[in-house]
């Protein structure tokens, strides 16, 4: 499929269940969500849960008590609008349908977290090369050693994305992706895995593996909107829906909207 620019047009597709994959590199100029609904009795600890973690956790959509509607960020309902969704019982997956219709009640909140395609469309600009973009993959994600700070029952370790980048391109891509905070900002590691507590780069715990990553390129790491779907796994959480890592909920807000003026 030649990639859709128009937010709107490709909501419709997904809606009317036309448009069921990956979203990286389409309606590139604006903003794609994660996805978290939580039964609204821990709507108040998820919320804290965010403003303690906003790198991996940047809250940019909200709704309560059951509304489906999510205006501010664009004609969307959230039963329908996102490609693949999961759902999880006890911390465990039990379905990955393309709608939620038959499983939505009166008592959920919403949570919608900036993603990490935000800051892309400024990297390609700058020249730099995204190669799961290139491929039309799905970043990979990693488990790693990086505690978020608790919030009530919520507790647990980041994910992170990666994209591998020459040295060159690294400093920039820092410089860019800096000016995006709400859109998890700036990277939290670069070169050795190992460190972060990733034992093989080439095995991603969500996403797509890899192509390659050449002599001349290091690992970058970003906080990724992924880690709630770990923390509610390791949790065993009783009930909660998600997006499938990689397919987003893609908005009408301009990702230029969200740079801010580090001088």
């Amino acid at each position: 499929m030649t990639a859709i620019n128009d937010p709107h047009e490709i909501r419709i597709l997904i809606r009317n269940g036309k448009f069921q994959k990956q979203t990286a590199g389409f309606a590139s100029k604006y903003v794609q969500g994660n996805i978290c609904i939580l039964p609204d009795k821990y709507k108040n600890d998820f919320l804290e849960f965010c403003k303690k973690n906003p790198k991996p956790c940047p809250l940019i959509g909200f709704s309560e008590n059951g509304e489906v509607k999510l205006s501010k960020l664009g004609d969307i309902d959230i039963r329908t609008d996102v490609p693949a969704y999961r759902v999880w019982k006890e911390g465990k997956i039990i379905d990955e349908p393309v709608n939620i219709e038959k499983y939505w009640k009166n008592d959920f909140s919403t949570f919608v977290l900036g993603c990490s395609m935000s800051f892309e469309l400024p990297l390609i600009d700058a020249g730099i090369e995204i190669q799961h973009i290139k491929n039309n993959t799905i970043v990979p994600m990693y488990k790693t050693n990086i505690e978020c700070e608790s919030s009530g029952i919520f507790k647990g370790n980041m994910v992170v994305s990666m994209r591998p980048l020459s040295i060159p391109n690294t400093i920039k891509a820092i410089e860019i992706s800096s000016k995006y905070p709400d859109v998890h900002g700036a990277p939290v590691h670069f070169s050795n895995p190992k460190d972060i507590g990733i034992k093989d780069i080439m095995l991603p715990d969500y996403g797509d593996p890899p192509e390659l990553i050449n002599v001349d390129e290091i690992p970058v790491f970003w906080a990724c909107g992924v880690t709630p779907q770990l923390i509610i796994e390791d949790l065993q959480l009783d009930f909660c829906i998600t997006h499938k890592p990689g397919c987003m909920l893609i908005t009408d807000k301009l990702n230029e909207n969200f740079k801010v003026n580090l001088s």
